[in-house]
């Protein structure tokens, strides 16, 4: 989830700001200050950050260095326990928002319907790591339906267990998405390490879509393919649709993540990637070892505002290195780790400089 109130709120200037309109530094602060909820909202919640791939476009195979860990039960219980689901007024004013702002349909099925559609509304349950290595996701998952959440996690479907995920549509999951690369087996070996497969999940896939119909489960089941800008992107990914043709799945092409990693920026169609970030003031990120850090992209825990075992999630949200992780953002500073190891632009990129907060 993140915080759809102030995503409307902070859209107009965003957007005025990104087409070259300035504002003062200290009246986008009180303005983005005054718009941010003093309740946290929670983005995802990495249950686990294990995982058998060795995908070449994830900086977990070649830079994360942080221990192997799975989130504890109860600090998982703690975690949502502190958070509630939008209620119906609150989405019905979210829909329209997208409708008129982006024109975008909600029964349409691209990254940006997901994006704007389905990640507001979702407890995502995925980090750097497969969530299927995780034995308490199918509890997880009944423990946020029982609160009235929507869930939701990305994994690889080689992966696939058809018992505990059928145990995880009993219990009520929203959403899982399927990661797929190509429908060559070797292709897709070279790209997400030998683990991985298309012929076995590609099978595995329809079994549990078969499960779904004969059990009437509502589990939404994507399909989706990284654009990693490769020659024979477009080609593949029509092969990968015409695979899922007639089936009851959600398929899409994906703009990569972080791209500046691999020093190979070759753009997005993403909403997400090509706004301003409004993480600092819209959502939280609670990794593996109850860290909260400065989103779901800090794959080595770098920038920490706090630890759940030991805060309450609003006295982290409201307390000092939040504070002072927001102003950051305004001052764009040389050695900020989102100022320089990010996609994303960053709101002071388009303030005046006359102000700098400290």
């Amino acid at each position: 989830m993140f915080d759809i109130n102030f995503y409307m709120k902070a859209h107009d200037f965003a957007q005025k700001m990104m087409k070259g309109e300035r504002f003062d530094r200290n009246f986008i602060i009180e303005k983005f200050e005054s718009f941010r909820s003093k309740e946290p909202v929670v983005y995802n919640i990495e249950t686990t950050n294990a995982c058998n791939m060795l995908c070449k476009m994830c900086p977990r195979t070649t830079r994360m260095t942080r221990k192997v860990e799975t989130i504890d039960r109860a600090t998982f219980l703690d975690v949502i326990s502190q958070l509630r689901p939008w209620n119906k007024t609150e989405w019905e004013t979210w829909e329209k928002f997208i409708q008129e702002k982006y024109g975008i349909g909600r029964d349409v099925q691209s990254e940006n319907n997901f994006f704007l559609y389905i990640i507001p509304k979702v407890i995502q349950l995925h980090g750097y790591g497969d969530p299927l290595l995780d034995k308490n996701m199918p509890e997880y998952v009944k423990l946020l339906s029982d609160k009235g959440f929507f869930s939701y996690f990305s994994c690889n479907p080689a992966n696939i267990d058809i018992k505990a995920t059928e145990n995880m549509f009993d219990n009520g999951l929203s959403y899982i998405k399927y990661s797929i690369e190509s429908v060559d087996d070797q292709k897709h070996k070279e790209i997400r390490g030998e683990a991985s497969n298309f012929t076995e999940s590609y099978k595995r896939i329809n079994q549990l879509l078969d499960l779904k119909a004969k059990k009437n489960y509502k589990t939404n089941i994507i399909i989706t393919m990284l654009d990693l800008n490769n020659t024979w992107q477009e080609e593949e990914f029509k092969k990968l649709e015409d695979a899922f043709k007639g089936l009851d799945v959600y398929v899409y092409l994906k703009s990569e993540d972080q791209q500046w990693y691999r020093k190979d920026f070759h753009g997005t169609k993403s909403v997400h990637w090509s706004e301003i970030c409004k993480h600092p003031w819209m959502s939280m990120t609670i990794k593996s070892n109850a860290e909260a850090t400065m989103c779901m992209e800090d794959y080595n825990n770098e920038i920490i505002l706090g630890n759940v075992r030991e805060n309450r999630l609003s006295e982290i949200w409201n307390g000092k290195k939040y504070e002072q992780f927001r102003k950051d953002h305004f001052n764009v500073a040389k050695g900020f780790k989102c100022n320089e190891e990010c996609d994303m632009h960053l709101v002071g990129e388009y303030l005046d400089s006359a102000a700098v907060t400290k």
